[in-house]
Formats: C-alpha cells, sequence, structure tokens
C-alpha cells in the first residue's frame, strides 16, 4: 500500500517532538504502514497490556473510534441508510456520529477475563480474547514496559498463529518481545524505567493515531 506521503510525515514531526525517539523511527513508519494496510483491508486493531499499559490501551481505542484532530463527518451513503432505517433520529445521528477506525481494548472485558482466569488460566485472558476476536489482517499492539509480561506475551502468539499483524510497545531493553522476535515491529522507546517508559508511549501510539486518522479522514 502507498501512503498519503503526509500520513509517514507525522512520524518525522513526531520526533522534531521528541528527538530521542530518531532511535525508532524505522519501527514507528513500519507501524504506521500496518496499522493503515490493516485499516485499508477492512480489518480492526486489538490492543492489551497491564496497569499504565491497560489505561493506554483504553486511550488508544478513544483516539481511533471517534474523532480525534479531525471531524469524520458521515456522508451521503450513511445518510441514505439512517433516512432508510430511522428517518425520525436519522438527522440527529448524521450530526453526531463519526467515522471511525475499529478498534477493541481487551482490557476491559470484566466477565469474560475474570470467569476465564477463574476456570482457566489467568495469563491466558488477553491470549483468549484474541482467539475469539482476531482474524487474519486484523492488527494486534500489545504494550509491555518490561517486554517480557507473560499474559502479553501470550496474546502475541495466538496473533501471530491466527494471521495478525504485530505491533509490540516496549522500553529501551525490550525484553522478550525483543529478543525472541515476538512481534513483527518491537517499537524500544529510549527510556528502561517505567514511568519514563511510559511517558514515551503515550506520544507513539499518539502519532500512530494521527497517522491513521489523516491516511483514512484527511484531504
Amino acid at each position: 500500500m502507498k501512503l498519503k506521503k503526509t500520513t509517514l510525515e507525522k512520524v518525522e514531526e513526531l520526533i522534531e517532538r521528541y528527538p530521542a525517539l530518531a532511535v525508532c523511527r524505522e519501527d514507528l513508519r513500519a507501524a504506521v504502514l500496518a496499522i493503515c494496510e490493516s485499516y485499508a483491508g477492512g480489518h480492526k486493531l486489538l490492543v492489551c497490556g497491564n496497569g499504565g499499559s491497560a489505561a493506554d490501551s483504553e486511550h488508544i481505542v478513544g483516539e481511533l473510534m471517534k474523532g480525534f484532530l479531525l471531524p469524520r463527518k458521515l456522508g451521503a451513503q450513511e445518510r441514505q441508510a439512517f433516512e432508510r432505517a430511522c428517518p425520525a433520529s436519522a438527522a440527529y445521528l448524521m450530526e453526531n456520529l463519526q467515522g471511525t477506525l475499529p478498534a477493541i481494548s481487551l482490557v476491559n472485558s470484566v466477565g469474560l477475563g475474570t470467569a476465564f482466569a477463574n476456570d482457566q488460566a489467568p495469563d491466558l485472558v488477553f491470549a483468549q480474547q484474541v482467539f475469539g476476536l482476531g482474524a487474519a489482517g486484523d492488527v494486534l499492539i500489545a504494550i509491555s514496559t518490561s517486554g517480557s509480561s507473560r499474559n502479553v506475551l501470550y496474546a502475541l502468539d495466538v496473533a501471530r498463529a491466527k494471521g495478525l499483524r504485530t505491533i509490540a510497545l516496549t522500553g529501551a531493553k525490550g525484553g522478550r518481545m525483543a529478543a525472541e522476535h515476538l512481534a513483527e515491529t518491537v517499537i524500544r522507546v529510549p527510556a528502561t524505567e517505567t514511568f519514563k517508559i511510559q511517558e514515551y508511549h503515550l506520544p507513539v501510539y499518539h502519532m500512530l493515531c494521527i497517522a491513521a486518522e489523516h491516511e483514512f479522514f484527511g484531504d
């Protein structure tokens, strides 16, 4: 897939704001391409992590499933569908709904997660959801500051087996994610302390969301 030139420029804009991230340039570009190729093919994105990375997972989904920097107005096709199905509410829906980039956080399925953890295996809760929800061509973003969180690594295992594209967000050491090449793209931000890694993760995933939004909803 050939991206808009201005889509990949989002990587350079990020590095201009955070020069230390220049060491991640090629992996950032690869992640943008993987996400955009997946969405262009009609696929979706899954994301998981623990603790602060769980909050990051929710944050990513929030930026993708609604307008982030762009308004994402719906078009004539959606208007016609609403006017046929629900004419009384069509105008309200058109005014307020926004175009979406489909994304699912695997950290918020409390009922499923607690049941599976209790009945089967706590460290396979994310893996079970990737197995049930993931399909070839989808993308899994797996976040682990250590690069070695077992439940996140198992999710990557299942993702690879099912043909998902895989992107890992971790720290400079990379942990098992990097040492064992467990993801197609491993973005190792230049920090080793957990809170500092997380401070870099936020602008990185903001950039990924901005790039995808620009590719599909920008001029």
